[in-house]
């Protein structure tokens, strides 16, 4: 409930029309045919009042004002970031605009304060979930849930049916991969198609999308086919899986043997989370542990999930677990799964020459920001790479043309969400990262550096931070991303007004160390709010000692 008082409406009341009567000058006409004599007509009965219902015009302009609101909610939560501004400025300038400006009148000024009270906490939320820059959510990779599970699994005697289906299948499924008819195997079979029905079902359904492109890269490379359901145990076939191990993707790779198999990791890509890949570099991990162990598959699979080193001291439990996904994925039906198969959405490719922040592309292509990072697993952020000048980003099948087109007409700077430090002498990578508030690791990784290199005058680093707005004066242009967090109080009166609606005046001294980025978390504000409260606020800096005028919430 918006808590508003809606004004009750006002019925115009038209005068009821009155059935015509004689004139007192004279008899009354009568209208006859030709033919028939007309009988006079009976006196007409009364009409029944005619009501023209006149909604008020305030009630209208809050409605409006709340549809814009609303709609630029809606945007946000699709990544669309300028959209949501121009919606969120719509919802405040329609009552600016308007006869009664924003505060005149009584129910407007009620509904304007709750406005951009509104907006300044979603700018504020925003400030405290990260932006484009942090890296983006993982989910739990399912071989530590099972690993963890199976110590409580025991070794249960199967049913008679069971072992006699499985026997059955291993008879006529023509496996390339030897799988014993043993109590694990038949143990884990069993609990696939009991208590992990669901979980199996939903990666069978989620694989089938994946399983023709990594039988092709395999049967290619003459690998067994049966290793194609590997992923249905270490991630069920999740590209964004994370293992408690840091193994990433599909097929759950650890760092060093991800690169040792030619795919790329640093800050802006990890390949390990994109499936196609993935699965190049898992055929050629596969080919050497089998060679490894002169072909023993067995031993193969127990090393892909423990390492070489760990061989003997882990994986008890894994090669049977495979063993039994590989039994139940060949023939789903004999074991109670009933899904329909899923296909890979139809995209187009579009080679970019400069960075883009994906936030931009959600809008050009109509979609979600999650989309197009479904699309793109191996991004980690929200931003393409920076020094990459043909990077094939991928989009929704019909959009590249509507891609191209935009990233012609858009200025640079504002493709991406990206800021500049040029070093200054003497500087340091540590610094540098004290003095922006970043991780020194993120600023080397950013930039293509060792944490341990030096820096030289006159370099420019890319900040990895939105927080960048932070720069001293004279920096870059503030990105599209930056400006949709400062959607409503870059205007001075909107400021203020935020300042009445449920905040009360306050001083601050500022203590050393102190930013205005801090300042305004600590008052859960913003920087353009802060700047409007203090107007000689030549530039971002502050001094220790210095008072600004605050207003803090008082709820």
């Amino acid at each position: 409930m918006l808590g508003f008082q809606w004004q009750r409406l006002f019925p115009l009341a038209l005068i009821a029309f009155v059935a015509a009567c004689g004139s007192s000058r004279g008899p009354k006409a009568v209208v006859t045919s030709p033919t028939h004599a007309v009988a006079p007509a009976p006196e007409a009965a009364r009409p029944a009042p005619v009501i023209q219902v006149v909604e008020d015009p305030v009630v209208t302009l809050i409605n409006t004002s709340e549809q814009h609101f609303k709609a630029g909610q809606t945007e946000l939560e699709q990544g669309h970031v300028e959209a949501a501004k121009h919606e969120f400025d719509r919802a405040v300038n329609v009552l600016l605009e308007s006869p009664y400006g924003g505060r005149t009148e009584p129910r407007i000024r009620e509904h304007f304060d709750r406005l951009v009270d509104r907006i300044s906490t979603y700018e504020v939320r925003a400030l405290a979930t990260g932006d484009g820059f942090t890296e983006k959510k993982y989910e739990a990779a399912s071989i530590d849930e099972l690993l963890a599970l199976s110590l409580t699994l025991g070794t249960p005697s199967a049913a008679p049916e069971l072992k006699d289906a499985v026997r059955s299948d291993l008879q006529t499924a023509n496996h390339d991969i030897e799988i014993p008819l043993n109590a694990r195997v038949l143990a884990y079979v069993e609990l696939f198609q009991g208590r992990l029905h669901d979980f199996i079902e939903e990666g069978m359904k989620r694989g089938s999308r994946y399983l023709p492109m990594i039988q092709g890269v395999f049967r290619a490379e003459g690998l067994p086919l049966d290793l194609a359901f590997v992923p249905l145990v270490e991630s069920a076939f999740k590209p964004n899986a994370l293992s408690r191990a840091k193994a990433k993707g599909v097929w759950q790779f650890m760092t060093g043997t991800a690169l040792e198999n030619g795919l790329r990791r640093d800050w802006y890509i990890d390949e390990r989370s994109d499936p196609e890949k993935a699965t190049v570099a898992a055929a050629k991990y596969l080919h050497t542990l089998s060679k490894m162990f002169d072909g023993d598959w067995h031993l193969a699979l127990a090393s892909y999930n423990g390492g070489p080193g760990r061989l003997q001291r882990e994986t008890r439990e894994y090669v049977p677990m495979i063993l039994a996904a590989m039994v139940i994925a060949r023939n789903p039906s004999q074991y109670g799964f009933d899904f329909e198969p899923e296909t890979g959405p139809e995209i187009d490719t579009v080679t970019l020459a400069r960075p883009v922040d994906l936030r931009r592309v959600a809008e050009w292509t109509d979609t979600s920001i999650d989309h197009i990072q479904a699309l793109n697993p191996e991004l980690r952020r929200w931003t393409t790479p920076v020094k990459d000048k043909k990077y094939q980003l991928k989009v929704p099948a019909g959009t590249a043309a509507i891609v191209n087109a935009k990233l012609s007409d858009t200025p640079a700077a504002d493709l991406a969400s990206l800021k500049y430090y040029t070093v200054k002498r003497g500087e340091t990578l540590l610094t540098i990262a004290r003095k922006l508030r970043v991780s020194k690791a993120d600023l080397a990784e950013a930039n293509y550096l060792r944490a341990t290199a030096g820096v030289a005058a006159g370099q420019k680093l890319m900040v990895p931070h939105e927080a960048s707005v932070l720069l001293a004066s004279g920096a870059e242009r503030p990105a599209p991303a930056t400006e949709a967090r400062t959607t409503v109080t870059q205007s001075g009166q909107l400021a203020r007004a935020a300042a009445i609606s449920n905040r009360v005046r306050t001083n601050y001294e500022v203590r050393r160390g102190d930013t205005l980025a801090s300042v305004a978390r600590l008052f859960k504000t913003t920087i353009a709010s802060l700047k409007t409260w203090n107007p000689r606020l030549a530039d971002n800096r502050l001094t220790a000692g210095q008072r600004l005028t605050v207003y803090r919430l008082t709820n």
